[in-house]
């Protein structure tokens, strides 16, 4: 069985690390690679600017993984 909720975390990831390296949307947007880039900038002075948006990216791929695997546990009938 295959759980689209999975999918969601790599989706974020991969998003977030495409707006980092200046691939992903417009700079101009508010996005969490954007931000992470920008924060980078600032690392010596402030510091929160960039170790945030990293810990928000880390929490939302986390909590959609655990998601979907409770998804799947619940859904799959191989698993009973």
């Amino acid at each position: 069985m295959y759980v689209f909720s999975l999918n969601i975390g790599v989706v974020v990831l991969t998003t977030s690390s495409l707006s980092f390296l200046g691939l992903g949307v417009a700079p101009d947007v508010a996005e969490w690679g954007n931000i992470l880039r920008t924060g980078s900038n600032y690392l010596e002075t402030h510091s929160n600017l960039a170790i945030v948006p990293g810990i928000c990216i880390m929490f939302v791929v986390l909590a959609f993984n655990f998601i979907g695997d409770a998804v799947r546990d619940a859904l799959d009938p191989r698993i009973h």
